[in-house]
C-alpha cells in the first residue's frame, strides 16, 4: 500500500475489495507511507481506516500489516517511547484496536535491541499487535532483537526480486528457513525495472521471464512473482500495484512452474555471471 492514497474512498474501498476477491489476504502499510505521494505522513494508513469505517466486514477479511521507525528529519526512531506512541498513533488512523503484524520499518542505530524488544512486547501484551516483525533488518540485527523478545520474529521484509537477489546470499533467507519467518518481498519487479528494462543485466532476465511468461499464458508481471515464490523460504511478493484489474490477476503468479534450470537460468542472468 506504498503508493494508495488519494481522497476518492470508493475507489481505495475498489482496490481492497479487489485484492480480497482475488484471495490475497496480507494487506502491508506504513505509517511513512503517504510523503512520498505528495500526502501527509499515515495518509495511506488513514485511507485504509476510512475504507474500513465504510464497509467493518472488510476488517476480518485481511491480515493487516504495518510498520513504524521511521520518523520524518531524523530519520529512525526506534526508541521506547516513541515505537509506543507510533503504534497509537497507527492504530487511530486505522480505526481499529489492533494490528495483526507490526514490523520495524527500518533499524534505528541509536536504539538498543532491548529497548525496542520491551516496548513492542508491551504493545503486544495490552492486545495492540499480534505478530511482530522486521523490515530491511539484517540477520545479525534480527538476531539482537530476537533475543530480547518474548515471542520469536514472525516476518522479514526485504526487497528481493529477479533483479535483487541479496537475500538469497546475505543469510537472510536461511534464517527466516530455520526460524520458520515469513518472508515478505518488496519491489518484487525490481522498482520497476522488470517492467521497463533499461541495461543489458535487466533485458537479460526480461528475456528470460517473458519466454517463461509465453509458455505459461500469463504476463511478465506474474512469472515475476513466480520466480520469487519458487525459493524454498516462500517468499511472499509485496504486490504494489493499485489497478484494481491487476489487482484481479495477482492470482496468475500460481500458474508457471519452474524447473531448477529455468530457475537458475534467471539468476544467471541477474548475477551476469555463471554460478560455480
Amino acid at each position: 500500500m506504498w503508493r494508495f492514497g488519494g481522497t476518492d474512498v470508493a475507489a481505495a474501498r475498489a482496490q481492497v475489495e479487489a485484492a480480497l476477491d482475488a484471495g490475497v489476504t496480507l494487506l502491508d502499510t506504513a505509517d511513512i507511507y503517504g510523503p512520498d505521494n505528495g500526502e501527509s505522513f499515515g495518509a495511506a494508513e488513514a485511507l485504509l481506516g476510512r475504507v474500513m469505517a465504510e464497509s467493518p466486514g472488510l476488517r476480518d477479511r485481511m491480515v493487516l500489516a504495518s510498520k513504524g521507525g521511521i520518523s520524518m528529519g531524523v530519520p529512525y526512531d526506534s526508541s521506547g517511547e516513541y515505537l509506543a506512541s507510533a503504534i497509537d498513533a497507527s492504530l487511530t488512523r486505522l480505526g481499529c484496536e489492533r494490528i495483526d503484524l507490526y514490523q520495524i520499518h527500518r533499524p534505528d542505530l541509536l536504539a538498543h535491541p532491548q529497548e525496542v524488544a520491551r516496548a513492542l512486547d508491551d504493545a503486544r501484551s495490552a492486545g495492540k499487535i499480534v505478530a511482530i516483525g522486521v523490515s530491511n533488518h539484517t540477520v545479525t540485527q534480527t538476531e539482537a532483537l530476537a533475543s530480547f523478545l518474548t515471542v520469536p520474529i514472525a516476518s522479514h521484509q526485504p526487497e528481493f526480486s529477479a533483479l535483487e537477489t541479496g537475500p538469497l546470499f546475505s543469510g537472510l533467507f536461511d534464517q527466516a528457513m530455520t526460524r520458520g519467518m515469513a518472508v515478505l518481498a518488496w519491489s518484487p519487479l525490481g522498482g520497476g525495472r522488470l517492467a521497463a528494462p533499461e541495461d543489458a543485466r535487466a533485458r537479460a532476465v526480461v528475456a528470460l521471464l517473458d519466454r517463461k511468461a509465453e509458455q505459461a499464458g500469463v504476463d511478465r508481471a506474474a512469472v515475476a512473482y513466480s520466480w520469487i515464490m519458487a525459493h524454498p523460504a516462500r517468499p511472499i511478493p509485496i504486490v504494489g500495484t493499485q489497478n484494481p484489474a491487476r489487482i484481479a490477476a495477482i492470482g496468475d503468479a500460481y500458474t508457471p512452474t519452474w524447473t531448477r534450470a529455468e530457475w537458475y537460468a534467471v539468476l544467471e542472468a541477474s548475477l551476469g555471471e555463471k554460478l560455480p
